[in-house]
């Protein structure tokens, strides 16, 4: 989920021309960056969109699905997959092998370290024309690209995956404990797009706590909600 967040992050600044959107975007993808050098990440994702893959066959022989919808969504799956593997296992090396980068990467541990007196030609080049970044920009991001569209596309599945359903906060509290075929791999909140209230997830695998607080300002701690709290849940 943080690398998903760091993605749409970076792609929504590298849309904007402006050089801060960039700084913004190069941020975001030295922070991907070293998601995906921890471990073997892309092993994972490969293996969880065969995982999904899997789940998604086995509902092609169910009457009541709509098969047109099913197929599309295999087919997606599927070309995430080779893509994943056609990436290769050194789909690393134009970001981790560019002198340019690893600069910026070194000084980004120093507040204000990638200022103009420190790196003069990351500003020289964050000054060039919009369509000249975006030809470095579209370099580094196309290596990363496949993997993080597989992992953007397996959370979407697993937050579809549950139907939500309506719940009560006994004074602003939620308990549930986990039954040992319930798999949760992850939880969804809703509440009435008024409420002045924000959920406080935390838990184990046997059970979780649902905790809702309101907020009035940055400058007082956040409470938890003496009232009764409808919500939806959703078990993904």
């Amino acid at each position: 989920m943080r690398l998903e967040f760091l993605y749409q992050q970076m792609l929504y600044n590298n849309e904007l021309e402006s050089d801060w959107a960039t700084r913004a975007t190069i941020t975001s993808l030295l922070e991907i960056t070293a998601i995906l050098a921890r471990g073997d990440v892309r092993s994972e994702v490969h293996k969880e969109v065969d995982q999904q893959l899997g789940v998604l066959q086995r509902y092609q022989s169910q009457p009541e699905v709509d098969s047109g919808r099913l197929d599309t969504l295999i087919r997606n799956l599927i070309e995430s997959r080779n893509d994943v593997g056609g990436a290769g296992t050194q789909f690393l090396q134009p970001l981790k092998e560019s002198d340019f980068l690893n600069a910026i990467k070194n000084r980004s541990t120093i507040p204000g370290g990638t200022c103009e007196f420190d790196l003069p030609e990351y500003s020289h080049w964050l000054r060039q024309p919009y369509t000249r970044r975006q030809q470095d920009l579209l370099i580094w991001i196309n290596a990363i690209r496949p993997l993080c569209d597989a992992v953007t596309e397996v959370l979407w599945l697993i937050r579809e995956s549950a139907l939500p359903v309506d719940k009560l906060a006994i004074n602003g509290m939620f308990k549930h404990n986990l039954q040992k075929d319930e798999h949760c791999r992850l939880l969804r909140i809703n509440l009435l797009e008024d409420s002045s209230l924000y959920p406080e997830i935390s838990g184990s695998q046997l059970r979780f706590t649902v905790r809702f607080l309101e907020w009035s300002t940055i400058d007082s701690r956040a409470m938890q909600t003496g009232q009764d709290v409808p919500f939806q849940l959703s078990i993904c």
